[in-house]
């Protein structure tokens, strides 16, 4: 029998150490699985939901283990070296190491994603990736499959991972069978992006009036020379200064201005694609399409079906 243990880290993320928990112990696949939970120290674990959940062994477990599951937990401090090297001896003994959300910074602390490619959820990517260099963060994925390392994105991005995870120990039909009672796709693409909010780098103090103009003029075809005339500066320095002060040049930044309002626009109402696209300074339907492509790896039909389960008037189907 396969055993999987979670080792629940405090404060651990709740949802994330019941998904493991759900597909491994899932009745569609009768003794294939024996999944148990483990901690630092045996005993209650703190979770972000305000219970505790009981880990019936200690760090010992995971000297059992066929694979290891780390759910995420907060706040993301380095588990100690006593966590971080029974990572590594379950990793070297042959063991599958998975993480779920921020467990990969568990993971990282570990040296197990050293020079390997890795994800978490979104909004703390950049923080993985600053605190471990050595670590090629992808934040626009669901999941990453290294071999015998994996990592998944955010909450629900786990349970994509763990059927995969049946889907490679038992085939194609487990899989199926445990995702149907879980009432989830049988299979979600790993290189799916995530939903991620993509946010505009904020202007500085002396830019804040022209950028806060701009949004508000986005349906026009602004330039640099539009920008630098408002700001009062030649077109030159203005491009420098912002350049230096957002990290993006003025067009890059109003590019991201009007992908992040268009998929507002997708998100809140049920204006046509050629409407948004035009109010937000996109030009056509299918240069938003081809915007929202690199932005989000979706259409705009499947973007505003993500946030309210339909078709907007004037959508066609794949547009």
């Amino acid at each position: 029998m396969h055993a999987v243990v979670a080792l629940a880290l405090p404060t651990v993320e709740a949802f994330d150490l019941a998904i493991p928990a759900q597909v491994f112990a899932d009745p569609a696949l009768p003794r294939r699985y024996d999944f148990t939970v483990c901690a630092p120290a045996a005993g209650l674990v703190p979770s972000t939901s305000g219970y505790s959940v009981h880990a019936e062994h200690g760090l010992e477990a995971l000297a059992v283990a066929d694979t290891v599951v780390v759910p995420g937990f907060l706040p993301l401090e380095d588990p100690g070296e006593r966590v971080c090297a029974a990572l590594r001896e379950a990793a070297a003994r042959g063991a599958r190491v998975v993480s779920v959300c921020t467990g990969a910074f568990a993971l990282a602390a570990a040296g197990l994603l050293d020079h390997r490619r890795a994800t978490t959820h979104w909004q703390y990517a950049g923080q993985l990736a600053a605190r471990y260099p050595a670590v090629k963060v992808d934040p626009d994925v669901l999941w990453v499959d290294e071999g015998a390392v994996l990592t998944s994105a955010g909450l629900a991005a786990g349970i994509d991972l763990c059927v995969q995870l049946v889907r490679a120990d038992y085939g194609s039909d487990a899989a199926v069978s445990v995702a149907r009672r879980l009432v989830v796709a049988p299979h979600r693409d790993g290189g799916q992006a995530q939903w991620l909010e993509r946010p505009v780098p904020p202007p500085v103090e002396d830019l804040a009036g022209t950028c806060q103009w701009a949004l508000e003029h986005l349906a026009e075809p602004l330039t640099v020379a539009d920008l630098a005339r408002h700001a009062g500066w030649a077109p030159r320095t203005l491009a420098r200064h912002f350049t230096e002060q957002t990290g993006m040049a003025p067009l890059h930044w109003l590019t991201a201005a009007r992908i992040r309002e268009a998929r507002r626009l997708l998100e809140a109402t049920d204006l046509p694609v050629e409407a948004i696209a035009a109010r937000c300074g996109l030009g056509t339907a299918a240069n938003l399409r081809v915007h929202l492509a690199r932005d989000a790896g979706v259409t705009p039909t499947a973007y505003r079906a993500a946030y309210q389960g339909g078709r907007g008037p004037g959508e066609a189907p794949g547009s």
